[in-house]
């Protein structure tokens, strides 16, 4: 059996974020108002055995997918 995992990465309060300010400004471009701040992140998705821990999950999180200097993550078992 397996489950369905979700791994969110954004930037940490304060990082500027390039990509996001660009989206920012393509969205007021195409004639959209109301958009003050945007932040990009990445969203990884995983199936994994029924046997993968908690812990296991937060360790590949932490050496892998997120930059713990300038990043967060969230882990979502997906029901």
């Amino acid at each position: 059996m397996t489950h369905k995992i979700r791994v969110h990465v954004s930037l940490k309060p304060g990082v500027l974020d390039p990509q996001g300010r660009a989206i920012q400004h393509a969205i007021a471009g195409l004639g959209f108002a109301g958009v003050s701040d945007v932040r990009a992140g990445r969203l990884f998705e995983m199936e994994v055995d029924a046997g993968v821990t908690d812990a296991a999950l937060d360790d590949m999180a932490r050496q892998l997918l997120a930059n713990m200097v300038i990043e967060n993550y969230r882990i979502e078992r997906v029901q």
